[in-house]
């Protein structure tokens, strides 16, 4: 069984997941720059019950997504203030975990086959974008959840 922990930046919150992830998005909006203080946020997405708390107890920010309306809950450390995984109104059965938390952020494939660029039109300057993958302008879905057709690039975008 696959087992990789992760956790805050001071150590009193902890996780754990047991499976890979569904699949996994690069995304570029304005709240994950803001939330990461980064270009974007890559996100392993998973199952509910394949994540678990070890340790401590998170507090939770709840924030309206600009692009579907929708609330998406801000899981952190009250210690440090690490943000350490995302649950969604839109997703309930799902949760996104912040790729950066894992004691091993690289452990999880992150490939054309299981991941997507997401909100490519509001990358900063400086953001490359790897050829082969699936991309999309916003959100890879509607509103009310139907899939969207992502472009997939030929070769490298660099966002100028």
């Amino acid at each position: 069984m696959t087992e990789h922990h992760g956790g805050c930046l001071c150590g009193a919150l902890r996780y754990k997941v047991t499976a890979d992830p569904l699949w996994v998005t690069a995304c570029f909006c304005r709240f994950c720059q803001r939330a990461t203080g980064a270009k974007g946020m890559v996100e392993p997405i998973f199952d509910l019950p394949d994540f678990a708390l070890t340790q401590g107890r998170p507090r939770r920010y709840t924030h309206v997504s600009g692009g579907s309306g929708k609330q998406v809950y801000v899981q952190f450390c009250e210690t440090c203030g690490t943000k350490t995984h995302l649950t969604f109104e839109r997703w309930p059965d799902r949760l996104g975990v912040y790729c950066g938390t894992f004691d091993d952020p690289g452990w999880f494939d992150f490939s054309p086959d299981n991941s997507k660029y997401i909100f490519v039109a509001e990358a900063t300057r400086g953001t490359l974008v790897p050829a082969g993958f699936k991309t999309y302008a916003a959100h890879a879905t509607t509103a009310e959840g139907a899939p969207l057709a992502p472009e997939v690039l030929s070769e490298v975008l660099h966002i100028g």
